[in-house]
């Protein structure tokens, strides 16, 4: 008894495969900007409405206009070819939401740590975080409008990070930008991390 995939000659179907990449940072940085800009699906926010119970608790200084936050995490979706994903997750800022945080990482190649130069120390739990866990992970500088720019070394001695990770300056409201940043990450967490360590 003959079957298809018996026959000589007959293509074989590449394995599916699903590339899990977490989006951190501090508290509105633009992870769910990103996720928004890059996902060809319509992304799933859980982004509720800033109340007065966050007031004292919710530190919203350099970012008063913000009105909502996310409460449990952004997902989108990039189609890379045929069987071949980039699962975005993006992770909540705020300090009482960082629970979540470990179960949104197994699995995760690498993560994109945004940082915003007017409040760059809000960087740092996310860089201690993936560094404990030796998660690799790219610094995106989101260049935001009307904020001074600075050059990736004095990025790097703020935050110190070890010369071996990627920082890219990123808009995270332009999809070839956020590609780049993603391009980064990945090219990074297969080819280059082990130096690192």
């Amino acid at each position: 008894m003959g079957y298809a995939a018996s026959e000589p000659g007959t293509a074989t179907v590449a394995p599916a495969l699903a590339i899990k990449i977490l989006i951190a940072g501090g508290f509105g940085v633009g992870k769910t900007t990103m996720v928004g800009t890059i996902s060809e699906i319509r992304p799933l926010h859980t982004e509720e409405l800033l109340s007065d119970r966050g007031i004292g608790v919710d530190d919203t200084s350099g970012v008063e206009s913000k009105v909502t936050t996310t409460v449990a995490l952004d997902f989108g979706r990039i189609t890379i070819r045929d069987g071949l994903w980039l699962y975005l997750f993006g992770t909540p800022g705020q300090d009482r939401f960082w629970f979540m945080w470990d179960e949104l990482a197994l699995g995760a190649l690498g993560a994109v740590v945004l940082a915003d130069t007017r409040r760059l120390q809000d960087s740092f739990p996310a860089v201690d975080y993936f560094e404990q866990r030796r998660i690799p992970f790219v610094v995106g500088v989101n260049c935001f409008d009307g904020a001074r720019r600075y050059d990736p070394t004095k990025v790097r001695r703020a935050l110190g990070l070890n010369e071996n990770i990627p920082i890219v300056m990123c808009d995270v409201r332009d999809r070839g930008s956020v590609r780049d940043v993603l391009t980064t990450l990945v090219t990074y967490a297969v080819e280059g991390m082990s130096p690192r360590y």
